[in-house]
């Protein structure tokens, strides 16, 4: 692990950062910060740290390998019935598959996730079913009724909404005492909104049982990093709420793992929140409403390419002889049938009545919102 420069505040001997008021100062630091950087597997899948213990269990690598084509299968299959119209608009995962089983398989079932739009494959490692994504994606809310853990968030569209959601769903824990964890789920785009900010504030002053994962795919829809904050990492806007960021390879299946599980663990045992700041990248475009090409430089992309996750995670089990060419195409069959499959069974579903869009958000619907339904459906019956 390496680190990053030390990130101080204004020297105060420099004239520029002093107050109005008269009197003198002795220049003396106040506060020093540190942001540290994990990775274990490099671009080639080269050991280039102490391998935590779970990266040497063979059949808890496969889980995360097969996990991670498995969710590319599906983000494939889920483009291609986009543009056929089978399905609605679809933010594509391509690229950020170790963020997403990474931080999954660090938690346990009884914790709270709370996912943003992009985490497909942190939802079906969780026990949503393939199924149950492609409804919701097709506009039918009742994929939102899924079979994961119960206690989820359904997917947040709106950015950084539901941060303080996490803030809030973390409090309720807090006050019942509960071995739990709320892990919230966020774009690099959301940590530059005001709810992202008051969820950090809240969390640091109530040290809530909360960790953040920032997704840092470098790209807010077209707006990078480097024109949304001037901070130096993202990882660092933890330390205004009072307690650590870290950052780590997000293409590195083992290291987001490692830092999402130690931080979840330590909120877990009291030890107040945690931020961890996952940089990867988004190799598809922001949606499939999007095309990157238009301001997104292809070189940049390419080089991009060479750093992806399943490739490292690949090279990095065929040298410790955990993985083989035979594996490799059975799984590739196997996730493919089982995607195919998902699809069929998505087909199959019955369109929901047009009453259900009125039937569930009110115990006692409104009078105004009766005609209308009675009229929707093409009955008088309220």
């Amino acid at each position: 692990m390496g680190s990053a420069p030390d990130l101080a505040p204004a020297d105060p001997t420099d004239p520029k950062s002093r107050g109005s008021a008269a009197g003198g100062t002795d220049g003396r630091v106040v506060a020093r910060f540190e942001v540290r950087y994990r990775q274990f597997l490099d671009p080639k899948g080269q050991v280039v740290a102490e391998l935590p213990a779970f990266a040497r269990d063979r059949e808890a690598m496969i889980a995360l390998y097969a996990a991670m084509v498995r969710t590319r299968t599906f983000d494939a299959k889920a483009i291609a019935m986009q543009r056929t119209g089978q399905l609605g608009t679809f933010p594509s995962s391509l690229g950020q598959e170790a963020v997403e089983i990474g931080l999954a398989a660090a938690m346990r079932p009884e914790d709270v996730l709370l996912p943003t739009y992009r985490e497909h494959g942190a939802l079906l490692w969780r026990g949503v079913t393939m199924t149950e994504v492609l409804q919701y994606w097709a506009g039918d809310e009742r994929g939102s009724n899924w079979s994961g853990p119960r206690h989820d968030f359904p997917i947040s569209v709106p950015v950084a909404s539901h941060a303080t959601h996490a803030a809030g769903v973390a409090t309720a824990i807090k006050l019942r005492h509960q071995p739990r964890v709320a892990v919230c789920v966020l774009g690099d785009g959301a940590t530059s909104k005001g709810d992202f900010y008051e969820a950090v504030n809240l969390a640091g002053v109530w040290r809530l049982p909360v960790v953040f994962v920032v997704n840092n795919n470098r790209w807010a829809i077209s707006v990078p990093v480097s024109v949304q904050t001037a901070a130096e990492t993202l990882a660092q806007k933890a330390i205004a709420g009072g307690f650590a960021g870290e950052q780590v390879d997000g293409n590195d299946v083992i290291a987001v793992r490692d830092a999402v599980a130690a931080a979840v663990e330590r909120a877990r045992g009291g030890g107040g929140p945690g931020l961890v700041e996952a940089l990867t990248y988004r190799l598809g475009d922001h949606s499939t409403a999007d095309d990157a090409s238009r301001y997104r430089p292809e070189q940049e992309l390419s080089a991009q390419w060479l750093l992806e996750p399943l490739s490292r995670l690949r090279a990095f089990l065929a040298q410790q002889g955990f993985w083989t060419k035979e594996q490799e195409e059975t799984l590739i069959r196997g996730s493919a049938a089982e995607v195919e499959a998902a699809r069929q069974a998505f087909l199959a579903i019955k369109p929901a009545p047009v009453g259900a869009i009125f039937d569930y958000q009110y115990a006692t619907l409104p009078a105004s919102l009766r005609a209308q339904r009675a009229q929707a459906v093409g009955t008088d019956d309220a």
